[in-house]
């Protein structure tokens, strides 16, 4: 086991149990924690104790417990669950999507949870995509007590790196019921067939025709694009060349990123109606 400094395992009962002391790190499923030493981390807390609900529809849209294995949130999506989506929430299956572009076998999916993926703040985060591509907002808990609100979008501070504060946890990502309405699109690539995403690309039309378009995995943090209505090509093309922060790492170059960017953001545009949702 990588974690050999750890000396106090706790499981969270009551809020009060999350005040983290010197050492103490939260831990949800744990695939990322276990998997590489951590000499600093002394105490971990359990998250998933705390008896959160995983999935909570509702006419105001839907409430995804952070502790909500990404497992059940696919089967949720495939109407493989004992909850099933609205029939009105036709961009439900951007969930799977955006689930296949991690690079993680079914046990992975089994033990990671949404909130987990979210908080770790990779430019690869198949959860940080789902959540920019849907107007997601992450509940989040700070060690004073109180709540405040973040975009999904608005975590990831760098590739790695989240904004979120000492001590702060994501409680809950609430998806509102206007962008489940949606018609949406997600398109990826890697550079090995089984390989992690080297850029992912979702596009969403709304009822009223408003289009969103996101950018992660090729940028060190999530682009976020908008229209009134449905961009032109030449528009779309030309906002997605000129986003800022295209990085290079094993898995891709920052100029092929970009470019195949651009492929991506017009293929999810092709896949998009014009005007209204519906």
């Amino acid at each position: 086991m990588d974690l050999n400094a750890v000396e106090t395992y706790r499981r969270a009962r009551t809020r009060a149990d999350l005040a983290l002391a010197p050492g103490e790190v939260p831990l949800a499923g744990g695939t990322l924690l276990f998997s590489a030493p951590s000499p600093l981390i002394t105490g971990l807390v359990d998250l998933t104790t705390l008896g959160w609900p995983d999935l909570e529809p509702s006419a105001d849209g839907l409430r995804i417990g952070a502790t909500c294995p990404i497992a059940r949130l696919v089967a949720f999506a495939e109407g493989r669950d004992a909850l099933r989506p609205d029939p009105t929430w036709t961009a439900v299956p951007l969930f799977a999507d955006a689930a296949h572009a991690l690079l993680a076998s079914f046990k992975i999916w089994n033990t990671a949870t949404v909130g987990g993926n979210i908080a770790q703040s990779y430019a690869a985060a198949a959860m940080v995509a789902l959540g920019t591509a849907l107007d997601a907002e992450a509940l989040i808990w700070p060690p004073d007590g109180g709540e405040r609100r973040m975009p999904v979008a608005e975590i990831p501070a760098g590739n790695g790196l989240s904004s979120l504060g000492a001590g702060e946890i994501i409680r809950a990502i609430d998806i509102p019921a206007r962008a489940l309405r949606s018609r949406a699109a997600l398109r990826r690539i890697a550079l090995a067939e089984l390989g992690r995403s080297g850029a992912v690309v979702t596009g969403r039309v709304d009822e009223g025709g408003a289009a969103v378009f996101g950018i992660t995995a090729s940028v060190e943090r999530p682009v976020v694009l908008r229209w009134p209505s449905l961009p032109s090509a030449a528009d779309l093309r030309a906002a997605v060349a000129g986003a800022q922060g295209w990085y290079t790492d094993p898995l891709g170059a920052a100029d092929w990123r970009r470019g195949v960017s651009v492929v991506l953001a017009e293929r999810c545009r092709a896949a998009l109606p014009e005007g209204d949702a519906e």
